[in-house]
This record gives structure tokens, sequence and C-alpha cells, in this order.
């Protein structure tokens, strides 16, 4: 019986990895023969550069870059086993907890950083490229990405203008002439599960910029500088992106990417099992584990285990669901292709204990265990 093992991580408290390998011990407490594939997963948010190095055989790089405000911070990314695909997540460079929270103004931070980490891939024969956008201390439309790889952007008097939400409104020009060259060569995968617009009441400034730090003046200025920055896009390079969806994801980085780099943005799930070559693996399993800390009415748009069970689906495999906690909204996930659910928890205790590493792969195994005790009774 081949089982496939993919669960997303526990955020603070177990990775894809020890959560594959918690299940796996507890199905061959049940099914001792059992053939149990473990791939490491993520969303395309926090996870993602690990579960993919792990899952090719690829490597690690850490490099110094400027962080969301130009302190300098250690920021890893990862290349794949192929040697040709890097994979980043932005907010190892670019991200809100890099920022101390009396400081966090999204007029003043910037994806330079995330752009330096490009660059460094691209200066190493990098061309494609898998980029998580999600938890971003910014709202520069990518413009400090872009500055790090060779733009610049000036005011209507010429003066170049340092890349940073707060000088989106004063950019009247964009050059490119200085733009790293191999990006003609360059492709870009864009996780991003959000569809807001660049601007307007669904944008990046009024729905994201709050929890960034910004007040109602500093979002209005914020969604005033992408508006401008959306007309000079268009002017410069024929582009219309500011309604396209994705186009606000991480402080409209999303139009940034498609605006001035050969760019799709997609579902972090499907880039990553796409990568993974999941739909090969699953055609024949005869069940699909999947999970994440909490399943709820929010996994549906498009976590890991909705992924997952969505790409499942078409080739009638059963996928269980494992998770820490689970709310009543949840069962819409049945429509979905999730034949069944579960919570890891097997009596009331504390978060803290729940969460502690041991506790949840004991629980994991546990659940794991007794579910494929009555797979393997059912199918006998």
């Amino acid at each position: 019986m081949k089982i496939i093992v993919a669960i997303d991580s526990f955020k603070g408290c177990l990775s894809s990895r020890e959560l594959a390998e918690a299940a796996e011990t507890g199905i061959r407490r049940a099914i001792p023969d059992a053939e149990v594939v473990k791939i490491p997963v993520a969303d395309g948010g926090e996870g993602t550069v690990d579960a993919l190095v792990e899952a090719t055989g690829g490597r690690f790089r850490t490099v110094a870059v400027r962080g969301p405000l130009g302190e300098l911070v250690e920021a890893r990314y990862g290349i794949l086993g192929d040697g040709q695909t890097a994979v980043i997540e932005m907010a190892t460079a670019s991200g809100l907890p890099l920022v101390p929270p009396a400081l966090r103004d999204p007029r003043r931070t910037s994806t330079f950083g995330t752009g330096q980490l490009i660059a460094d891939a691209l200066d190493l024969g990098c061309r494609k490229f898998i980029v998580g956008i999600g938890g971003s201390a910014t709202n520069d439309a990518g413009t400090g990405m872009l500055a790090a790889l060779g733009w610049k952007f000036s005011a209507a008097s010429g003066e170049t203008l340092e890349p940073c939400g707060g000088n989106l409104a004063r950019i009247a020009r964009v050059d490119a002439s200085g733009a790293h060259p191999a990006l003609h060569n360059a492709k870009f995968l864009v996780a991003c599960d959000v569809d807001n617009p660049m601007y307007g009441p669904q944008g990046a400034a009024f729905i994201f910029a709050r929890q960034k730090g910004a007040d109602d003046t500093a979002i209005a200025e914020l969604d005033a500088g992408l508006q401008n920055f959306a007309e000079v896009i268009l002017h410069e390079t024929g582009r219309d992106i500011a309604l396209m969806p994705g186009a606000g994801a991480a402080g409209a980085l999303g139009a940034g990417f498609l605006a001035f780099t050969n760019a799709d943005l997609r579902p972090g799930i499907e880039i990553v099992l796409e990568q993974l070559a999941f739909d090969t693996l699953v055609r024949d399993a005869r069940f699909v584990v999947t999970g994440e800390g909490r399943f709820d009415a929010q996994s549906l748009r498009g976590k890991t285990p909705i992924g997952i069970a969505r790409a499942t689906k078409k080739h009638g495999v059963p996928v269980i669901v494992l998770a820490g906690s689970v709310a009543d909204d949840a069962v819409a996930a049945h429509e979905e292709g999730v034949a069944a659910f579960f919570s890891i928890m097997d009596a009331p205790m504390s978060l803290d204990t729940a969460m502690h590493p041991d506790t949840a792969k004991r629980l994991v195994a546990k659940q794991a265990e007794e579910i494929f005790r009555l797979a393997s009774a059912t199918l006998c």
C-alpha cells in the first residue's frame, strides 16, 4: 500500500519533514509493510525554501543584504537540485519581523534586499526563480527590488529617488538601462495567494498597510503613490497591470514583478507541487495524508491541504487531513476533495503543551496509527 505523506509545517512547532516522519511512525505501527512516500511541502510562504531544497537535493546560500530599513541582515535562499532554479522567500530579506514594532512604517521600508538575493542568484547562473512574497514589511511596489537589480527611479526634476513607499508619488520616470543583463533570460514564478489589485479600496495600501504600521494618513499617501506609479508604468512600458489579480500582493511587489520582469503569479502550493512532480507521484497511491497547524475556512483559499486535495481529486485517491486544531467551518473542505479531517488532540491541554515538539510528534503518530488501523481493517 503506497501512502503519500505531505504535511505543511506546524508553525512554531514542527517542520514538514518532522511531521512526515511522525506520521510515518504511526502508519507503520498499523501497516508495517506500507510504502510511505514522504514529501516536504509548503504553500509558498514560510518553509517553502526548506521544503523544495530538501526534496530536490539542493543547497542553501546565505547572503548579507539590506533589510527593510537599510540595516544589514543575513538572508538565506535555496538553489534546487537542478542548479538552475533559485527559491526565495522575500520575507527573509524584506519581512515584517525584521522591523521592530516601534519603527514600522511602510512609507520607509524597501524590498531592496530581496532584489539583492535575486542578483546573487543571477550571478551564480540561476535563470529560473520561485519567489514567495508573503509576510512583507513593505509597500514600495517592488521599486526596492528593482533598484537592487539596476533600475533607477527619478522625479520630474530629474532627482534620483530612494526606492520606498513614500516616494512612489514622486516617481515620474523609470530608467531600465542598468538592469541586470541576465534578467532577459530569467523566468519568475511568484507564489501569490491573494488577488488584490495594486491600489484602491481592495489594493495593497488599504488592505495590508495597516498591519505594517501605517495609520490612516499613511495609507492614503501610499495608495496615491501606488496609483501614480501604476500610471508611470503604463506610460513607460505600455503595461496596464494595476487591476491585475495579485498586483497588490506584498505591498504591490506583485505589480513590480508583473511590470518589469518575465513573471507569472500563481498560488504557492500549485508551484510547489509542480516542482515536486506530485501529479506523477500520486497516481498509484492508495492514500494521501496532508495537514497544517489549523484547518479552517481560510485553508480553502489555497493553503497546502486544499491545494493537495485539488491536485489529488482527479486521481480518485482519498485525502486525509491531520491538523493541530480543526474549526467547524472546515466542513466545506469535503467539497474540495478532502475525504476526512482530524485534529491530533486527544485530551484537553494548554497551547504550550500541545505545541511542544515531542507532544506534537506523539499526537501525530498516534492519530495516524488509529486512522490506518481502521483503513487496513476496512480494506481487508
